[in-house]
């Protein structure tokens, strides 16, 4: 749990990062177009879809380790309250 929550923490302070490359992405693929070179535009594209994904892999990561959690935690409850009766 420790270790997320450093990795949570440390995407947080990340993200400025990421946007900070925008103005320079395209810049960088209007260039190379007019020069007629696409094969880095291609890299930088797959790049920005990276971006694009990662906080949802991230935000999916985080819920489905809370719903496995939770679920773990109510089976052992469950186990608790049925070895009472």
């Amino acid at each position: 749990m420790k270790k997320a929550f450093i990795i949570i923490i440390l995407l947080i302070f990340n993200w400025q990062q990421s946007l900070a490359q925008c103005a320079m992405c395209r810049t960088t693929l209007e260039n190379n177009f007019s020069n007629g070179n696409p094969g880095i535009a291609a890299g930088i594209n797959f790049g920005i879809l990276y971006l694009f994904v990662a906080p949802y892999l991230a935000v999916a990561l985080i819920a489905y380790f809370w719903y496995r959690t939770s679920r773990t935690n109510a089976q052992k409850e469950l186990a608790k309250r049925a070895a009472f009766r």
